[in-house]
């Protein structure tokens, strides 16, 4: 979820990479509010509207899986050496082709789209349906599968340079090729307050579009920050990096929306409360198209060979490579670092050890940034006054910075996210990100982490990582939400004074399926 232009292989943030059908850009999951005829689950995938929002590419193949199973209990130890368990009980969980149902999407040429059902409980099936008119698909045992295939407006609503001007990535402000990666995220220190002397990243009024519709010419390196301190206005007020715009305003998407009953997903839905779920895009090989991802298992990295290899039996998958997967919001954007070689989706527990070196990487330059705000940061940065530029090698190292991180529980505001108020846990950041699967949580609203609803501000949630969740603002616990709190930003020394992001998507969502709204106009 939450990855545009993400892998690099099609990420057009890049001077030379063009745009692409196969860049996944979000999932959504979530119990469905109509419980006439029984429980349903909602799972929409959305992707870059190429070539236009309504018209889907008939080179590419999308697969969302799903794996309905009990509520699982977070293991009690909470160290390096339980979390190393953790990975382990995932794999154990997850390596298996066969652990999960799937259904398959392509588009010919005629733009009629085939959806196919594959191995559910009550069998397989498949039919053909028209493309951008929502659609009720009857199983064979007649359970009503409601579909949607084709353009709407982009749900995701965020301020996309305020994320890159917080860690220092300059192809989204300059004129960057995918082959320069030393230009990527250049070395000067993440953060959340602009740095003083930074002048490649901060906020240039006489220049207001760089980053979001200016980009300029890569100056010579070497591209590095010389300065101590945290840049202040006149007043003594901090330069927030984020403006709170929303970067995907009047812009498009096509998207795969389906809402499922329980009773066709699982025989036990009274046992099953978790439906786990995540999506996969696809490119036929014989297009030629994103080429920066090998055409055979043989020329890719491990393990994503062995996970290739699992498919070997699957005579259509053979006519195609995989290219982006999409679960859990910036488990790929923000901690894989977009590689190509890492989309794993449910399968990313071989990336446990490298999120918790990526964590302590980010934690370096936010968890500073939180400090100088007056708030409390579950990193521990040694109460350092400035963000700091630190990687690891060793994640005995740097595990004991990011333990409170990895294992505080993600607390939610008020009740309304536990509507049956029943005995459920909050989830941790890395049971969140590990396996990387958009879980479901049939007995919640389905609000982030719990799943993902449309409506969630799921970018400033990202954030509240790095809040310790044990700490107090006027009085109120530390939440997820609390960095979506007008109220902490009218306090704070900083401007401008907004939340990170917006706080609500550009085109108000529907009551009604598909519940995304309609695409806006080509010339918009």
């Amino acid at each position: 979820m939450a990855d545009h232009n993400d892998p690099n292989a099609v990420n057009t943030i890049f001077s030379d990479v063009d745009v692409s059908a196969a860049d996944l850009y979000d999932l959504f999951g979530f119990p469905s509010d109509d419980k006439s005829g029984g429980e349903k689950v909602v799972i929409a995938l959305t992707f870059a509207s190429v070539p236009k929002a309504g018209v889907l590419d008939a080179d590419l193949l999308y697969r969302i899986r799903i794996n309905p199973h009990p509520r699982v209990t977070f293991p009690a130890q909470l160290s390096l050496e339980g979390l190393l368990t953790y990975f382990d009980e995932a794999k154990d969980r997850y390596l298996s082709e066969s652990k999960a149902y799937e259904v398959r999407v392509t588009v010919d040429e005629s733009q009629k789209a085939t959806v196919k059902f594959i191995d559910f409980p009550t069998g397989s099936f498949t039919q053909v349906i028209d493309l951008n008119q929502p659609t009720v698909i009857q199983s064979p045992h007649g359970h009503a599968i409601q579909a949607f295939i084709g353009g709407r407006e982009d749900a995701f609503f965020n301020d996309l340079p305020g994320f890159f001007r917080s860690i220092n990535y300059a192809p989204q402000f300059y004129h960057v090729p995918h082959t320069m990666t030393e230009a990527r995220e250049v070395p000067i220190p993440k953060t959340l307050l602009e740095l003083e002397g930074n002048d490649l990243f901060n906020f240039n009024p006489a220049d207001p579009e760089h980053g979001a519709t200016v980009k300029h010419d890569l100056p010579p390196g070497p591209w590095e920050w010389k300065g101590n301190q945290y840049k202040k206005d006149a007043n003594g007020n901090f330069r927030f990096v984020y403006s709170g715009k929303d970067a995907r305003a009047g812009k498009n998407m096509n998207c795969i929306v389906l809402e499922i009953p329980m009773a066709f997903l699982t025989a036990t839905p009274e046992k099953d409360r978790v439906v786990d779920c995540w999506g996969e895009s696809w490119v036929r090989k014989a297009s030629a198209k994103v080429p920066q991802i090998a055409n055979t298992p043989s020329a890719l990295h491990e393990p994503l060979k062995l996970l290739h290899a699992l498919l070997e039996k699957d005579d259509e998958l053979k006519q195609y490579k995989l290219v982006d997967t999409d679960g859990q919001p910036f488990a790929d954007a923000a901690l894989s670092e977009r590689e190509n070689d890492r989309q794993m989706g449910a399968n990313n527990f071989w990336l446990g050890p490298h999120f918790v070196l990526r964590l302590a990487h980010l934690g370096w330059g936010f968890g500073p940034s939180i400090s100088a705000l007056g708030l409390k940061t579950s990193f521990n940065h040694d109460n350092s006054p400035i963000s700091v530029h630190k990687t690891y090698k060793l994640i005995t190292e740097a595990f004991p910075r990011v333990q409170k991180t990895l294992f505080q529980p993600l607390v939610l505001p008020g009740n309304a996210w536990n509507p049956k108020g029943l005995d459920i846990p909050f989830r941790r950041p890395i049971e969140v990100f590990v396996p990387n699967v958009c879980a479901i949580d049939m007995d919640t609203n389905g609000t982030w982490p719990f799943g993902r609803r449309f409506e969630d501000q799921v970018a400033t949630r990202f954030l509240s990582l790095f809040l310790d969740m044990e700490a107090n603002f006027n009085g109120t616990p530390y939440s997820i939400e609390l960095l979506n709190d007008q109220a902490l930003w009218d306090a704070a020394p900083i401007e401008p004074k907004t939340p990170p992001n917006p706080l609500k998507n550009d085109k108000e969502f529907s009551t009604k399926f598909p519940y995304v709204a309609e695409a806006w106009p080509e010339n918009y």
